[in-house]
């Protein structure tokens, strides 16, 4: 089992390539057992995630492109920039569908993605994987009925992905000297 990701000087947490394989072989075995059919991942975090997710499993990946913007004046807002069409429905009515992601933040892109699924799409079952869940109180709020997995619940703090950064080789020095321990 793997702990807690350890922050670096600058308060941030810096993870690996390595240690985000980990996490989701890890749990391979638990999203076999909700028997997904096709993943969506969420881009652009769940992207990488997902691929990793569809070698694994061997099954189809479509993707949609959602974030989360923060106005003064409105609060936070979900921003679509990429949806499923109409020809989605044929992909996704009655089978399980596993939603991917990388972190569980306020859990608001989450409740769009799942509520927007069920609402457009009728999947036979719904299901949510991501990376990291913080440890804290959500804004969003997902269905009882959505099977939910984490790789690894952590702390409330940044995390840095290797697919966000413009110098890898940084990067990686700071995942490095304790990372994800055993």
């Amino acid at each position: 089992m793997m702990s807690q990701p350890v922050p670096w000087q600058d308060g941030k947490v810096y993870l690996s390539y390595e240690q985000i394989h980990q996490t989701i072989y890890n749990r391979v075995e638990a999203i076999k057992e909700f028997k997904p059919d096709l993943i969506l991942a969420i881009g652009g975090g769940g992207f990488i995630p997902g691929s990793i997710l569809r070698n694994c499993l061997k099954i189809p990946i479509i993707s949609v492109v959602v974030s989360l913007y923060h106005d003064e004046a409105i609060g936070a807002k979900v921003n679509v920039s990429q949806w499923l069409d109409e020809s989605a429905n044929s992909l996704i009515s009655g089978k399980r569908v596993l939603i991917v992601d990388e972190v569980d933040d306020t859990r608001t892109t989450l409740e769009f993605c799942t509520q927007a699924i069920q609402e457009k799409h009728s999947p036979a079952a719904l299901g949510v994987f991501v990376l990291h869940n913080k440890d804290k109180p959500k804004k969003g709020v997902i269905s009882s009925d959505i099977w939910y997995c984490a790789g690894l619940t952590v702390t409330d703090a940044w995390l840095m992905y290797p697919w966000e950064i413009s110098d890898i080789i940084e990067h990686t020095k700071r995942s490095q000297p304790t990372g994800l321990t055993q």
